[in-house]
């Protein structure tokens, strides 16, 4: 299941929400499994660290304009998807890493993901004693990083759903479609055959305007690691984020309550031959309407949830995922 909405529309909300759930309930009422989470935002939030410690030492940054600033290179949100690719490939395949320093590891895989969109390696291009740095200051949460990793990975798939969560959207006033590399479309081609081949999008739906709202709302200065508690600056959410392109791609779509990506996949043909083919994948879409905010209650203790908030958002998100099933 692709998880998809514009910042601080309740994601990650809806995600931890469903990490409480029994089995049975996620069977019943959710038309699922129990889930397996993977998220694009932790690799966002290391770019900042690295280009920060960067910055610390005298170094140019490589991935922002600035810590409260955009991509110097849009095709990064390719390169987010390409690590994405890579997570869902080793859960699939049981696959763990056991490396000697998890920074280090972490700063190969950024730069084979932008190669693998078009861009320069950036990491192998500093000095040795500054990556060196670097990683001995990052170590310590990039190993909890792999660690959690390793731990979806090397879990039993039977009977379960794989979340992937990502935002995407465009500026503010754009005219659709999206100028990749922004937006769904882009992003969504990016994602492997693998992905694709099963998968269902829920959105979570809320306007442009209460996304930037929601967003103000959450941020906490100590929070940018945190899934729930971190904050996007506004020229980003107003230059990346201003809109999205989910409406424009459901009425594109030959098939109602579907988009439809085209991806040109490698193959070979009857002689043995290699050949590129145009792949035509009908994602079923749902909507989950969270204009009312059925999530921001999921960010406290669980302790602290109200009957009325549970049951609130259990019967919404039921709905959208039954009509999900059933599309």
């Amino acid at each position: 299941m692709l998880l998809l909405a514009l910042p601080a529309s309740g994601k990650s909300e809806v995600r931890r929400y469903m990490e409480h759930l029994t089995p049975e309930q996620c069977r019943a009422d959710m038309c699922m499994g129990p889930t397996l989470q993977l998220d694009d935002y932790p690799y966002v939030h290391f770019m900042h660290r690295i280009d920060d410690e960067l910055v610390a030492r005298g170094g140019e940054p490589i991935f922002y304009f600035g810590p409260e600033r955009p991509f110097i290179d849009g095709l990064t949100w390719g390169a987010l998807v390409a690590l994405i690719n890579e997570d869902y490939d080793d859960l699939l395949n049981h696959r763990v890493h056991t490396v000697p320093s998890a920074a280090q590891f972490l700063f190969d895989r950024l730069d084979n993901a932008r190669v693998k969109v078009g861009q320069r390696r950036a990491l192998d291009r500093i000095p040795y004693w500054m990556r060196r740095d670097v990683a001995a200051a990052m170590e310590a949460e990039t190993r909890a990083q792999l660690d959690e990793k390793n731990a979806v990975s090397a879990q039993d798939k039977t009977g379960k759903t794989v979340i992937i969560e990502m935002a995407r959207g465009g500026g503010h006033g754009s005219a659709f479609p999206l100028t990749p590399p922004q937006g769904y479309q882009y992003t969504i081609t990016m994602l492997s055959s693998d992905i694709l081949k099963n998968a269902g999008v829920l959105y979570v739906w809320v306007t442009p305007e209460q996304s930037r709202k929601k967003n103000y709302e959450r941020a906490r200065p100590d929070g940018q690691s945190s899934i729930l508690n971190h904050g996007v600056p506004l020229e980003v959410m107003l230059g990346q984020y201003g809109c999205d392109d989910m409406e424009f791609l459901l009425s594109q779509a030959s098939k109602p309550g579907t988009i439809q990506i085209e991806k040109v996949v490698e193959a070979v043909d009857g002689k043995g031959q290699r050949v590129y083919d145009t792949r035509v994948y009908h994602l079923p879409v749902s909507r989950f309407d969270n204009r009312e905010d059925l999530t921001t209650f999921v960010r406290k203790p669980r302790a602290e949830w109200q009957k009325d908030e549970v049951a609130k958002i259990h019967k919404g998100l039921s709905a959208a995922l039954q009509h999900l099933a059933n599309g």
